[in-house]
């Protein structure tokens, strides 16, 4: 199993560099500039079914900041290593490049690893600001429409059901970036108890991203192609029978063990 050592986290020193990137960015940027932004969202949503002693998957989510395009993979466990991995398959499986890549505080992204790659790769890396738990809004909100709505909260502890969960994602990325469009918010203004928001046109992720006068060409074209290629109605009953065999899985197992209830007397 990987186990990062002590030598392989970022110092204090560069952990406030990162973040100072980000406070700079968002202070600078108003709300039409904070949709331009080209940028990564990454987190990370266990999958323990309520009890989270033992070794349980986790589900990786990233957003991109400007279209909504959003990508997820499982991992078998927090650990940096299997965390890079999927980063690793999720900027693979992006039909753009990525540019920025924002993410949470834990160890399992704020590491040498990670780092380092952005550095080599030209790549802007940046971590939420304290006490700005709003930072990673774009994402954390897809732990419900994109993770919880479609595999639900019971516990994927198991390689079977690791290999299941990344067939879902897989077929997910499709239909939900190229088929389910969404609203983005475009103005918001409090007036005391009352508060006003408006958002633009319900738009799909490829739509969005399609439309950017940035982009390239050649993204454009994959897109497209692939948007032909699509079949909603077998894809639907794919993810579908897919999320069935999971919950099937998941409900035939021994329940995990539960760590013992701790012993209070001992404190009197």
């Amino acid at each position: 199993m990987w186990v990062t050592p002590v030598s392989m986290e970022l110092t204090m020193k560069q952990r406030q560099a990162v973040t100072k990137k980000k406070a700079l960015t968002y202070r600078s940027a108003d709300r039409a500039g904070k949709s331009r932004i080209l940028d990564e969202l990454v987190v990370l949503v266990g999958h323990e079914g309520g009890n989270a002693s033992g070794e349980h998957c986790f589900a990786l989510t990233v957003t991109d900041i400007a279209t909504g395009w959003t990508v997820n993979r499982s991992v078998q466990n927090k650990a940096s290593k299997w965390v890079f991995e999927a980063l690793q398959h999720v900027m693979a499986v992006f039909p753009f490049p990525i540019i920025g890549i924002d993410s949470d505080n834990g160890s399992e992204f704020i590491n040498h690893h990670l780092f380092d790659y952005c550095v080599a790769n030209k790549i802007t890396f940046t971590r939420s600001r304290a006490n700005h738990s709003n930072d990673g809004a774009h994402v954390e909100q897809k732990n419900w429409t994109h993770v919880r709505e479609l595999v639900g909260y019971l516990r994927y502890d198991t390689a079977t059901e690791l290999a299941k969960l990344n067939e879902i994602w897989e077929l997910d990325r499709v239909f939900t970036n190229y088929l389910l469009p969404q609203q983005k918010l475009i103005f918001k203004q409090r007036n005391r108890a009352k508060v006003t928001k408006r958002y633009d046109t319900a738009t799909t992720p490829h739509q969005r991203a399609v439309a950017r006068h940035d982009m390239a060409k050649r993204p454009i074209i994959r897109m497209n192609a692939e948007f032909k290629r699509l079949k909603p109605a077998a894809l639907s009953r794919n993810i579908l029978a897919l999320t069935g065999e999971l919950e099937t899985l998941a409900l035939a197992k021994k329940p995990a063990d539960v760590k013992p209830a701790i012993n209070r007397t001992f404190n009197q």
